[in-house]
């Protein structure tokens, strides 16, 4: 299934998507968040007699869940990407967080910060919790925590994050609009996360181009091993990091007001977010 949510922002409404047509789901659920995921509650949809939304190819498409509780991040995943950011590949996934208010739909404007000079995109493959998840005794229970998969842009400052850190990331990781998700929550019957291809443009120029077969620590595994840290509860995202193929490796200029950024992972959509400035 592939799962949105339309409409002005505090107004999305939850829909089932079937090519161009959406299908209103709030006589199922109130909304796509939370305990609104648990695999029951996402059951009850197969079954539904569900109407039409009207004008939906009208209607803004907003993020695929209502505001997360903890959005958790995996940084440096790609061997490749690593290696551009001068860094050796992590023996133990790397962690920090954004602010659930960073969260924007797939093609809504982002400003870049005050002061900012090295605004850097980056295509990721997202997971969302269905199932509360603590302690798991193996990668083998992960997948039955998972309520589907999306699309993400970590977007970053890279002087905030590096520079301007004092030893931590999320100051770089953290403006509003540096979280856009979607355009769908895709029930994982219908995708591989193992084998999934992650492309980025700016400009209509191609950035990154990758697949999520070169993961360093693959879905299983992430969940599983933050589990063993942390709460993952439902409607939380797992961001499982970006490709080669970003500003930050010096091979591309970062990015200013007027730029435009497309994402896409296979089977999941795209995004296109033009920048601004604060």
């Amino acid at each position: 299934m592939k799962l949105a949510r339309l409409g002005e922002v505090g107004a999305e409404i939850p829909v089932l998507m079937d090519g161009a047509r959406a299908f209103d789901l709030r006589g199922v659920l109130p909304d796509l968040g939370g305990s609104s995921l648990a695999p029951e509650v996402l059951a009850r949809i197969a079954g539904a007699d569900l109407p039409e939304l009207d004008a939906a190819s009208d209607r803004r498409v907003g993020a695929p869940i209502a505001r997360p509780g903890a959005i958790v991040c995996i940084g440096m995943n790609y061997a490749a990407h690593a290696a551009e950011s001068g860094s050796p590949p992590p023996t133990n996934p790397i962690l920090f967080l954004k602010p659930p208010n960073s969260v924007v739909g797939p093609n809504d404007p982002v400003d870049i910060p005050k002061g900012s000079t090295r605004m850097d995109w980056e295509v990721e493959l997202g997971l969302v919790i269905g199932e509360r998840c603590h302690y798991l005794d193996s990668p083998a229970e992960s997948r039955r925590h998972i309520a589907g998969y999306l699309v993400a842009d970590d977007l970053s400052e890279r002087e905030f994050q590096l520079e301007l850190s004092g030893g931590q990331w999320s100051k770089g990781k953290s403006s509003p609009g540096f979280c856009p998700l979607g355009p769908w929550l895709v029930t994982p019957d219908e995708i591989d996360p193992g084998n999934l291809r992650l492309r980025s443009w700016v400009n209509g120029e191609p950035r990154q181009d990758s697949s999520t077969s070169d993961l360093i620590f693959g879905v299983d595994h992430l969940v599983w091993h933050l589990s063993q840290f942390l709460a993952l509860d439902p409607g939380d995202v797992v961001l499982t990091g970006t490709p080669e193929g970003v500003a930050m490796s010096g091979r591309f200029p970062y990015l200013v007001a007027g730029d435009v950024v497309e994402v896409e992972v296979e089977g999941l959509g795209r995004q296109r977010q033009v920048m601004g400035q604060a």
